[in-house]
């Protein structure tokens, strides 16, 4: 079996008396779509969180390409190849598409007195969006001035731009429309077929299963069970996240602790 691009192992966290996490377990593999699913307070955010190194857990082993490793911090996550894309972007919506696309990371035609290459950042913006399909009416427009589902592709093609193993996709289409959704599902299928994975953490069980390749259900701050999308219906996710469905430890399709 391939090796996981990224694992956790029993990883647990507390908030004073309350337990976010509960020696809970997550997997992702090579060139996957895994969504993350659960209910309001499952763990979900936290154990993002932790697989990105915005915090650190009590207890338990994070592992990428198999081998331990402290992420102390999101910069520490991105010398791994691990990227988040969050429900609020982080754009700057003054700046351009590709201005966005290297903010923090710019390149610089004189490093040491900081005078930008701008002409070499637009270049590659244009090569990296046009490389995942991201129609934009002009990359020198203030993302601002874009629409919603325009805005989350350039935070999506940031992401991709900088992560060479998995990307975290928090909730990339909850306020857009029907075919702002369907565009960017599009780049996330095309992501996960340059060989990048992506974890795509949803409460739209439809879109879930139109998307992903594998769904990781949690519950109470632990992995209860794992579905192969095509072999699960919305039911059975619903049924996961709320403990009315009960899955034998094993089983094909899905497992249950």
């Amino acid at each position: 079996m391939t090796e996981p691009v990224l694992e956790a192992r029993k990883v647990s966290k507390h908030y004073g008396h309350v337990l976010a996490l509960d020696e809970a377990d997550f997997t992702a593999y090579p060139g996957e779509v895994v969504a993350l699913i659960g209910d309001n307070g499952a763990g979900k955010s936290t154990l993002v969180k932790t697989l990105v190194g915005a915090i650190r857990p009590d207890q338990g082993t994070i592992l990428v390409d198999g081998a331990p490793v402290a992420l102390t911090s999101p910069v520490d996550a991105r010398g791994y190849g691990i990227e988040a894309v969050y429900q609020d972007l982080a754009l700057a919506p003054d700046l351009d598409s590709a201005a966005n696309l290297y903010l923090g990371r710019e390149l610089y035609r004189i490093p040491f007195v900081r005078v930008l290459n701008r002409h070499a950042m637009r270049e590659r913006a244009v090569a990296a969006f046009a490389e995942l399909g991201i129609a934009l009416p002009d990359v020198s427009v203030p993302v601002g001035m874009l629409s919603g589902g325009q805005r989350q592709s350039v935070a999506v093609a940031r992401a991709v731009a900088f992560a060479s193993r998995i990307i975290f996709m928090d909730e990339p289409t909850a306020a857009l429309g029907v075919v702002q959704r369907g565009r960017v599902l599009d780049v996330i299928r095309r992501v996960r077929d340059r060989g990048v994975s992506v974890v795509l953490v949803s409460h739209n069980m439809p879109e879930v299963l139109a998307v992903a390749d594998r769904v990781e259900v949690l519950r109470m701050g632990r992995r209860v069970a794992t579905f192969t999308a095509a072999r699960t219906s919305v039911d059975e996710l619903v049924g996961a996240m709320t403990g009315a469905l009960e899955l034998s430890a094993g089983a094909d399709r899905g497992s249950a602790q």
